[in-house]
């Protein structure tokens, strides 16, 4: 609990105000970036800059070189004001005047100190780095000396701090109630976006960098004798391309063969936004022996609501077609649906024309439930009607033991 000061208490509004130590530091961790206020000569400035708490300092990123960094060298130190507001909602109302916003924010009063400890200067480096992403800092290389001499850190005690924030709904006067405007909120979220590797990047995405989702969504790895699944990722497009180059595995798909390694980042781009909007859950196949990239394949109309999802957008090398590879990933992935996120029905498309996508698709114990005509368009922009299969729960223990009798080795015959 802050104490209030002359400087932190409101003349107006008093109730949106709060000293509560741990609202303060809600907000502080929530936030990348803050404002740094301070004076130069006389005259005010602010600058926009990283800042990370540890305990009851708030530390701000800066260059040597920067004015406030140089002013702060001193014994005195610098006076500064640090603001952070986190914007949740623009609040529409029927009169103009009480159009308003719903926030959070925090302004902290103090003097700040130059950080001039080499051991506290990388802890709190580590930990901004640490803040964008847990576990950042054990998966980028540390400052080296140089760098670390360019790089300034203020510590700013937090003992002067408010809280401020806005919450609920419209705040009309009466006479304006029944005035023909809308009114209400629109919340303001801060999402992450699907991460964009840079050129050249040949590792998977951070586990920690992929958005938390519904275990429904969730591409968990899952291994077997045969083959591996991991969460479809980037850096798979070369080994993908170069195991599906085949035209016959794109023959009957619902897009066309990509023209090369270029063509199938943007499949795999494709894969991935729909991951990120929870439209679809794409996986990798691995052989289980060589590691080698075979393929791929998805979970897609997601409902855990219905408890219904989809098994498709799979394609295979052909030197791995009438293996148990494709086999034994529909097992693993039927499990996961029926026992892991307890799915009552899991659904196939197919095109009307694959005969042998629809035999395959019968052997692991699918029952076909009818044809959507005219469904979708295929590559050549003809009109395909899709074949719909699907396994209930109650079907899925004769299923599950079919299968597992099909990849179970057979003995050799004694001579």
């Amino acid at each position: 609990m802050y104490t209030p000061t002359a400087r932190t208490t409101p003349h107006r509004a008093r109730d949106r105000m709060s000293y509560e130590g741990a609202a303060a530091h809600a907000v502080l961790d929530e936030a990348y970036h803050c404002t740094l206020g301070f004076v130069v000569d006389g005259e005010p400035r602010l600058l926009p800059t990283l800042h990370v708490r540890v305990g009851e300092t708030l530390y701000l990123h800066g260059s040597t070189g920067s004015r406030p960094l140089l002013a702060a060298r001193g014994p005195a130190g610098l006076a500064v004001c640090v603001s952070v507001t986190l914007l949740d909602g623009l609040v529409y109302a029927r009169s103009q005047f009480h159009h308003s916003a719903n926030y959070r924010s925090v302004v902290a009063h103090g003097v700040a100190h130059l950080v001039t400890d080499a051991e506290e200067k990388a802890t709190v480096l580590a930990a901004l780095v640490e803040k964008v992403a847990a576990g950042r800092a054990a998966q980028s290389r540390p400052p080296s000396r140089r760098e670390l001499a360019e790089t300034a850190v203020l510590a700013l005690p937090l003992r002067e701090v408010s809280v401020r924030a806005r919450t609920g709904g419209v705040q009309d006067e009466p006479t304006d109630l029944e005035l023909p405007y809308w009114a209400g909120v629109v919340p303001l979220r801060r999402e992450r976006g699907l991460p964009e590797p840079d050129a050249g990047v040949s590792v998977p995405v951070p586990d920690a960098l992929r958005p938390a989702r519904s275990p429904w969504l969730d591409p968990v790895p899952m291994r077997g004798d045969h083959v591996r699944l991991a969460p479809l990722d980037e850096s798979h497009t070369d080994e993908l391309w170069a195991a599906t180059a085949d035209p016959e595995v794109w023959r009957h798909l619902g897009g066309p063969q990509p023209d090369g390694p270029v063509g199938m980042r943007d499949v795999i781009r494709s894969a991935l936004l729909m991951h990120a909007r929870g439209e679809r859950v794409p996986w990798v196949l691995r052989c289980a022996v060589t590691g080698a990239v075979v393929g791929t394949t998805s979970f897609y109309e997601v409902d855990p609501t219905q408890r219904s999802v989809a098994i498709g957008y799979t394609f295979l090398g052909r030197p791995w077609w009438r293996t148990g590879v494709n086999t034994e990933a529909k097992l693993m992935l039927l499990r996961r649906a029926f026992d892991e996120l307890g799915a009552v029905r899991v659904v196939w498309h197919t095109d009307i024309r694959n005969e042998r996508s629809q035999r395959a698709i019968a052997r692991l114990g699918a029952h076909r439930e009818g044809v959507l005509r005219m469904h979708r368009q295929r590559p050549d922009g003809s009109w395909r009607d899709t074949v719909q299969y699907s396994m209930v729960v109650d079907e899925w223990p004769e299923a599950q033991r079919r299968l597992r009798e099909r990849l179970r080795p057979v003995a050799p015959v004694a001579s």
